[in-house]
């Protein structure tokens, strides 16, 4: 959400922005990490942990649990 709305009494806010407002309020509730930015260093990671999937590379899930002791 914007600065200007956030200062702004709803009596002052247009259809638009009340509508805008009420949307960002329901998918922020839905999701606490909705409007937040991948850092590019994590987004790099991502993109090279689906790389080494691709090749057939990386750890299980049930190797992790087991190399975390979560078994």
């Amino acid at each position: 959400m914007n600065t200007t709305l956030k200062d702004k009494k709803v009596s002052d806010m247009t259809v638009g922005e009340l509508r805008d407002l009420i949307k960002d309020t329901i998918y922020e509730l839905i999701d606490p990490d909705y409007g937040l930015k991948l850092k590019p260093e994590i987004k790099e990671n991502l993109k090279e942990s689906l790389k080494q999937k691709e090749r057939g590379e990386g750890v299980s899930l049930a190797e992790a649990k087991k190399r975390l002791g979560l078994e």
